[in-house]
This record gives C-alpha cells, structure tokens and sequence, in this order.
C-alpha cells in the first residue's frame, strides 16, 4: 500500500505525534528516554531542525519542530530507526517499535503554535490518574516531570543545547524572566480547563492546524504531489525527495536484525546471508548503486555485490521465516 506523501518546504513547522505499536510502551525506564533525547540531540544537529519542544509518554511521544531545509522525512528517518535499533539491542527484541506512520501537521501562525505548545507540555497531567487529582497537586506534578522541555522553559531545569526555546518565549514578551513566567502562567491555566476552540482546530485536519485558508493550501499541496508521483515505491523518488533511509541506518538495522555490530557486518565472509541482505536493503532502500554498495560493505568489487544480492533472494524465496524477517526490516526502514 502507498504511504501518504508528506508536504515538505523549507521553514515548515509541524506537530510530530510518535505512538508504539498496538498502543505498548515504547519507554520502559528512564534509559530509554535519555537513548531517544541522545539520537534527538544528534539529528537536530545533523539535519538542521530547530526542536521547539518535546514531551515523552509512556507510549507516545510529541516533537513540535520546524525544518529550515525542508527535511522532516530525512530527520523523522533517523530519530525513529536509530531509536529503534538501540531500543531492540538494549531489550533483546526486535520488529516494530512504532505504530505505523508518525503524525505531522503542518502549523500555522504564532498564536497556534503558543497554544500547541500548551497542549503538548500539558500531556503529563491530562491523563486519566491526574485528572481527577487537584489543581495544585497537578500543576506540582507538571513541575517534576522530567520527560519534556517545559521545565527548562520556566527555569526549573536545566536548558538543553538542542531545544530551541527562543521562538516560544519571544510570543510572550518581555525580558528572559518575565517570559519564563508569563509562559507558566499560561501553562498552568490549561490545566483545569481545555481549551476547546484549539481542540476543535485540531480536529478539523489530519494535516493541518491552522485557519481555513492555511488548511487549503495544505491539502491542494497534498495532492499537487499525489499527481506528480508515479509510483509509491519508486526508490529514485523517494531518494529524490530525501525519503531515503541514509546507508549508515540500514546498515544499523541489518546489524541488529543479524546479532551483530556494523563493523562485524563488514567483516564476515563474503557468502555470509546477512551481507547479501545488506545489498540487497542498501540498494532498495538508500538507492546505491552495486558499485556504491562495495565500500559500505567492505566488498572490492561491484560484481561481488551483484552475485551476493542475487543470492539473497534465492535465499529468501525459500526461507519464509527469514523472508518475514526482511519484511519487517524494510517496513522499519520506510517509517518516515
């Protein structure tokens, strides 16, 4: 089945909503949740995405970001395979982390994104076991929720170099102090209270939160690219749109899949299945070339990839424990 196409341009900012496969945890202590702020700090630096804030559930996960190259696709890439590998090497487990695609829509304007950024740092405490507690236990508990940006933007935390606080506090006014206390007072007046009208603006488009016309353009953008795509599956496409899983990913995800390190893939024998299978996925995942695969695999010659791929899916046809195994891999690898 086709994926829905993403709409990407540089200086979009969107709402990323990250949930676990059939609604299980994807944190499982404390850990984890430094391992997705570890490869978050990473991508944001190599993919040049301002990260505006964050919140982390138990099974869930929210970014609200902007992307000045016009790159969510390439960053979401690499945050959630990457995630996912150290998530499965640490636990001993492997297949999907996540449920299908990640949400992403497009935000408009500033009042919108001051009133998203309420709805995601108020997650910890519109729960089910917080909303019945009382006004000052939960906006107590707000405070010592260590898994978001909010207490870094009030002063209660630490800020980290790879959150982007300026845009967010600058809609409030005034001098550093002043903004850290207006935004919690703002914060902490949609504890008791939701706001209903933004609720309703984010209910109106899977797409989009913003005004009618902003919806518009969105959704006429979505299927300008609907028809200018020609097949959904089409790697030279995707490679052309930066949708491409990056070598160094797929090279992760086989290792882990395998029982090995990167650096063990390289060095097995030539006739090891697994480097066949990393051909193969570097080819019709990242777009390589045979030749091109040569020197990610430690292998001289283009033929010797050609011969290796082949032999994998000799391989694959009859074995259809492994086959499903690949499946999963490249499913993995096409999240984004």
């Amino acid at each position: 089945m086709a994926r829905a196409l993403r709409v990407e341009y540089p200086g979009a900012i969107y709402h990323v909503t990250v949930r676990g496969n059939a609604q299980q945890d994807i944190f499982r202590d404390d850990t984890d949740h430094h391992l997705l702020n570890t490869r978050l700090a990473k991508s944001t630096q190599t993919y040049q995405v301002r990260l505006y804030l964050f919140c982390q559930m138990d099974n869930h996960f929210h970014l609200v970001l902007e992307t000045p190259n016009g790159n969510l696709g390439r960053f979401m890439q690499s945050v959630l395979t990457g995630y996912t590998v150290c998530y499965n090497l640490r636990h001993r487990c492997h297949g999907h982390l996540t449920q299908g695609r990640y949400g992403a829509r497009l935000v408009a304007g500033n009042e919108y994104l001051l009133k998203l950024s309420r709805y995601v740092h108020l997650n910890p405490v519109k729960v089910k076991d917080k909303i019945t507690q009382v006004l000052p236990e939960r906006i107590k508990y707000l405070g010592i929720y260590k898994w978001s940006s909010y207490r870094s933007y009030i002063g209660l935390a630490k800020r980290l170099e790879w959150v982007d606080y300026g845009p967010m506090l600058a809609l409030m006014g005034g001098h550093d102090k002043e903004r850290m206390e207006r935004y919690r007072y703002f914060m902490e007046a949609g504890i008791a209270v939701d706001d209903e009208e933004f609720i309703a603006a984010m209910n109106r488009s899977a797409r989009s939160i913003g005004e009618d016309d902003f919806r518009e353009w969105v959704d006429e953008r979505h299927e300008e690219l609907l028809k200018e795509r020609k097949h959904p599956e089409d790697v030279t496409l995707r490679r052309e749109m930066g949708r491409c899983p990056e070598p160094e990913i797929v090279l992760a995800a086989v290792a882990s899949a395998a029982g090995t390190t990167v650096e063990g893939l390289k060095a097995r024998r030539r006739n090891w299945i697994w480097k066949g299978i990393a051909a193969r996925l570097l080819v019709t995942q990242s777009g390589l070339t045979q030749r091109e695969c040569t020197g990610w695999l430690g292998v001289r010659a283009g033929s010797v990839m050609g011969y290796q791929i082949k032999r994998a899916a000799i391989v694959l046809e009859s074995d259809a424990r492994l086959a499903r195994r690949v499946t999963r891999l490249e499913s993995q690898l096409k999240t984004g």
